[in-house]
């Protein structure tokens, strides 16, 4: 079984781009994953992990997701080799993902993009509702 499931951030805009035998949309992009715990220094540490999106969800990806902005990805891990400019082999690890999940804003980015101090809007009930009849 290959199965993954990652929520973190990206370090930097998606880098969109199309295969040229094809035509198919791809989607390359990094997100910062914290570890559960805290290192010697007590800091949090993170893992970079590399994710590709294809199709209509690369396309998706690359126009609405930026820097710092929070995701949740789900997919399959897959690693492949190619030689570099010296002939040395190279092993790339990454996720190749079956959705993405847009979860926030760009991190320091408050409420429908307001900036963090700024309080979030207050909104009145609807009604009166009583639930003293609710089963639960």
């Amino acid at each position: 079984m290959n199965c993954v499931v990652i929520i973190g951030r990206l370090t930097k805009d998606p880098e969109l781009r199309y295969i040229p035998t094809t035509g198919n949309p791809v989607s390359t992009f990094t997100v910062a994953v914290n570890r559960q715990f805290k290192n010697k220094e007590g800091n949090y540490e993170a893992d970079f992990i590399q994710v590709q999106a294809w199709g209509k969800q690369a396309e998706n990806c690359a126009n609405y997701l930026q820097k710092g902005q929070q995701v949740g990805v789900k997919g399959r891990i897959q690693t492949r080799s190619y030689e570099d400019k010296e002939g040395s082999k190279r092993y790339i690890t990454e996720i190749i993902s079956e959705n993405v999940e847009f979860l926030g804003k760009p991190a320091g980015e408050g409420i429908n993009g307001s900036q963090p101090d700024q309080e979030a809007p207050q909104y009145e009930p609807i009604g009166n509702f009583d639930d003293s009849d609710m089963p639960f």
